[in-house]
């Protein structure tokens, strides 16, 4: 990792001793409903990675707080809560939503009288049919296939402790739900992951990050992800054999090696341009950087220095 100047380099050995009460609040049946596809996690990355880190998350919620009192104090103003946002990028197929889901109900159970509500920015793409329009649909993904403007609309509002609603987006579909939606009510912590949260879009002066209380950066050698982004395709084909309305379907009972072929062209055509250029540029914007090697296994650690 690149600019290592402003983080702290922390293995996982090390980091594992910053929390020593080897509590673990969820069983090995509820992390495999947290899971993504061909994803791993299991009881000892909990107990070693994220408790520690839902240990620090706790003292950042704290400090915030603390920081947001003493602002209210001296401008002689009521102190009115506000969320707690958590943001969590990086690639395709990295592991994201299971470390965003994981995140979510350790929180909920360590902190059982905080709301904690979790979504995915996947929802504020354009619809297809508005990509086609746009004459972009081949670029899905891209910032410019966003609604960037909804989305830091919709984050202004859960700041401001007003419901929200997050459009849904199903992969199976391919699409966004019509008429679907997530309602955000006023939550204690919202974590909001996609691949877009620290990109700064050219054409904006409010950027999703600046809602942010603190960030994750989850990252992983390229190859490791083509490799898992392929493991997973093959995953979503086996599924939607038997689900004749499923996007994939029309390649999982066809021939398997063209779709391989296409999923390849997708990786490089898509995926791999659009981290390049777009997603890994953002991820000296983090607060803390999760690196995975082999296994989905977190190895190494960068939490930056100065808050």
């Amino acid at each position: 990792m690149e600019n290592r100047l402003n983080y702290y380099q922390i293995p996982r050995e090390e980091w594992r001793s910053f929390y020593r009460d080897h509590y673990v609040p969820l069983s090995s049946r509820e992390l495999m409903r947290i899971k993504s596809l061909n994803d791993e996690i299991s009881l000892k990355d909990v107990e070693e990675i994220y408790m520690p880190l839902v240990h620090l998350l706790g003292m950042r919620m704290e400090a915030r707080n603390y920081g947001q009192n003493q602002l209210a104090d001296f401008l002689g103003i009521k102190h009115k809560p506000t969320p707690f946002i958590l943001g969590i990028a990086g690639s395709v197929a990295v592991g994201k939503s299971t470390v965003a889901r994981l995140l979510r109900d350790l929180l909920t159970e360590i902190f059982p009288n905080k709301k904690i509500q979790q979504i995915t920015t996947d929802g504020f793409l354009y619809p297809s049919e508005e990509l086609k329009k746009r004459h972009i649909m081949k670029r899905k993904g891209f910032p410019e296939s966003y609604d960037m403007k909804a989305l830091i609309n919709f984050i202004n509002d859960v700041k401001n402790g007003l419901p929200a609603k997050a459009p849904v987006y199903s992969h199976q579909v391919y699409d966004r739900v019509k008429g679907e939606y997530d309602l955000i009510d006023q939550p204690d912590v919202l974590i909001l992951e996609g691949i877009n949260v620290l990109q700064l879009p050219s054409n904006q002066q409010i950027f999703v990050s600046d809602f942010f209380d603190f960030s994750i950066y989850v990252d992983a050698d390229e190859k490791l992800i083509k490799k898992w982004y392929m493991e997973r395709f093959e995953l979503i084909l086996d599924r939607a054999q038997d689900e004749p309305n499923d996007y994939y379907h029309a390649y999982a009972i066809g021939d398997r090696d063209v779709a391989r072929k296409m999923a390849e062209n997708v990786w490089h055509d898509v995926n791999h341009k659009n981290l390049h250029s777009y997603i890994l540029p953002t991820r000296n914007r983090a607060d803390l950087v999760l690196n995975k090697g082999e296994n989905h296994l977190v190895d190494e650690l960068y939490l930056r220095k100065f808050v």
